[in-house]
């Protein structure tokens, strides 16, 4: 059984920075990691990457080839890749041993939540090869400075967790810039537990550019709201205990903190309700 994580977001958002700093804070804790960069259009990696889509497929050679955008290379790249998946799934079987894998995905929102071949690469590879991931979607912090982009952020979000039917973790990154876009309407709870949105409908309305969809911005949190699945945590990948604790609710979610546990049901029902603090021997520097 090996596990892993599906790194995603928006562009801006960190995934390639989360993928490093990831990696290197999982190595000291004692983790062999392998990352798989997915995304054809990253082409400058701070990260030693084990597989490349590159490799497989360039999203210079696509646009091209085919006289595509950007936007339509990528969707084409994970057409390609799912048709070929023979290809990475070959290049997996000799990490399966004894790796902790990070897959490195493209920022285009669009293939998460509209098109399926990034899903279909996904549950292909944890059908044939017996993966438990979680998925990680990196959600800038800053947009929770402006009332209208965090519902946006909160639709896509909510969006992406029903399309990839995955365990889900939202993750506000680059926390600790937040402030460096001034105060924030409610306190930082407000955001990360998506407490009641109704408050903020009522700072979207004092916006003028706003006010006429006032109908609109009600029926979208209330639709976020009636789902009551999206909630964030929060995330400076500069700090250890930050990075530390996200990795705790990741280990939950995949079930990793129960790979080499002998014991009853009601001893595993008793970790799983456990809050995310508590300690245990993959975490020595506690």
């Amino acid at each position: 059984m090996v596990f892993g994580q599906v790194v995603i977001g928006p562009p801006g958002s960190g995934k390639t920075t989360y993928c490093n700093g990831m990696s290197q804070f999982l190595k000291l804790i004692g983790r062999k990691v392998a990352v798989i960069n997915l995304d054809p259009a990253n082409d400058s990696l701070p990260y030693e990457c084990a597989i490349n889509i590159e490799d497989l497929i360039k999203l210079s050679d696509v646009m091209t080839e085919h006289s595509l955008g950007p936007n339509g290379g990528l969707v084409y790249c994970m057409d390609y890749l799912e048709k070929n998946i023979d290809w990475l799934q070959s290049k997996l079987e000799p990490l399966l041993k004894d790796h902790y894998l990070l897959f490195d995905f493209p920022g285009q929102v669009e293939l998460f939540f509209l098109h399926s071949s990034a899903k279909n690469v996904v549950m292909k590879l944890i059908k044939k090869l017996n993966l438990r991931l979680t998925a990680v979607h990196l959600v800038d912090a800053h947009l929770c400075s402006d009332p209208g982009n965090y519902v946006s952020a909160l639709l896509l979000s909510l969006s992406t967790m029903l399309h990839l039917e995955l365990p889900h973790i939202n993750v506000l990154s680059k926390i600790d810039l937040i402030e460096s876009y001034g105060k924030l309407a409610f306190n930082l709870d407000f955001y990360t537990d998506v407490q009641d949105l109704s408050y903020l409908q009522h700072h979207l309305n004092q916006d003028p550019r706003s006010a006429k969809y006032r109908k609109l911005t009600k029926e979208l949190c209330d639709v976020i709201e009636d789902f009551s699945l999206v909630n964030f945590t929060t995330l400076d990948i500069q700090d250890k205990e930050s990075v530390g604790n996200l990795v705790k609710l990741i280990d939950k979610s995949n079930g990793y903190i129960f790979a080499g546990i002998d014991a009853s049901a009601v001893e595993f029902s008793k970790i799983a309700v456990r809050q995310v603090d508590w300690d245990y021997y993959r975490y020595p520097f506690i």
